[in-house]
């Protein structure tokens, strides 16, 4: 059954559009988690990924600084940190840090993929493997570190003790779901890009949820795209940069995100594509009408207690204006 009022939150990517440098990127998602504090979103999440020229989002603690040190009330987040390129130490390190400088305002999510292919993957850790099925034990760590009564060990991360930065657990299969579920700790589903097991996942989770001093009961975030505008037709049109970027990731030729072109029968039926569909089942695309009545419906459906949305629109004010329309209709619903 959907609840009222459901936090609605961004996940960003720092997509790099072509002829956009870094610089103006990061600045552009500042613009954007400035905007969306006064349209009402509760989170503003940074992605990891690595050796994609179209993704800038890769030093993602440096990012979340950058960003709540230009916002001042919305919560900023890793969506997430993908725990096994990096030692437990350094995360509580750099976590405890932000979490001090910006009271209140820091998540820290936690996932297992690489967020990024692996011949890369192997050149950010060597003994990657190793670590990923250490993940569960690594979280462990984590919240040992943030402990106050870690002070007393032999290994610290004194910048994190005591320091409130709640942890979510990000999944894009079950996996994720039994860990979260065991440890009380609330979830995060990438049905953004991979929406195949999202709701075995989510029964999973409810059904095998375990209260922690962390959390007393479950909770859920689930990840749509979004491309919202005025009309269903220019919707569709500024959508043909992400079917474009989409069929780079699917082919290995990672590009630029492209300016939007007109919805070519070649670009129509890409689309319909079997692999698309599948990836893009949750990708709502459309007039203001068109999304809310998809958002709604899956609402309806998943029961998720938070909404999270992706975006990979190539012009920065469609952008903001697909992001201002999305928070009207979280309001209505």
């Amino acid at each position: 059954m959907q609840q009222k009022n459901i936090p609605f939150s961004i996940l960003e990517l720092a997509t790099i559009s072509k002829g956009i440098t870094p610089g103006k990127t990061f600045k552009n998602s500042l613009d954007l988690a400035q905007k969306a504090e006064g349209l009402g979103y509760k989170r503003f999440w940074l992605a990891e990924h690595h050796n994609m020229i179209s993704i800038a989002s890769s030093a993602t603690s440096v990012l979340i600084g950058y960003i709540a040190g230009g916002t001042k009330k919305i919560s900023v987040g890793s969506g997430g940190i993908m725990l096994p390129n990096h030692s437990p130490l350094i995360v509580a390190e750099q976590f405890g840090t932000l979490g001090s400088l910006y009271p209140d305002r820091i998540d820290l999510g936690l996932g297992r993929a690489p967020g990024t292919d692996q011949v890369t993957a192997h050149a950010i850790r060597s003994d990657r493997m190793q670590a990923v099925h250490k993940f569960p034990d690594d979280i462990d760590e984590i919240q040992k570190y943030f402990s106050p009564e870690n002070s007393e060990s032999n290994v610290r991360a004194g910048i994190a003790e005591g320091v409130d930065v709640p942890i979510y657990i990000l999944g894009s299969s079950t996996d994720s779901a039994h860990l979260a579920a065991k440890k009380g700790l609330p979830y995060v589903f990438a049905s953004h890009f991979a929406p195949t097991q999202l709701f075995e996942a989510l029964n999973i989770y409810y059904n095998n949820f375990q209260p922690s001093k962390f959390l007393e009961k479950p909770y859920t975030i689930a990840c749509i795209n979004v491309i919202a505008a005025e009309t269903d037709n220019e919707a569709k049109i500024i959508s043909t940069s992400l079917i474009r970027m989409m069929l780079g990731v699917l082919t290995g030729k990672i590009d630029y995100l492209q300016s939007p072109t007109e919805m070519t029968p070649d670009l129509q039926e890409l689309s319909k594509n079997p692999a698309f569909e599948r990836m893009l089942k949750y990708s709502f695309v459309g007039s203001k009408e068109t999304v809310k009545h998809q958002t709604e419906d899956f609402l309806q459906k998943t029961g998720v207690n938070e909404v999270m949305v992706a975006s990979h629109i190539f012009d920065h004010q469609s952008r903001l204006n697909s992001f201002r329309i999305f928070s009207e209709i979280m309001q209505e619903v």
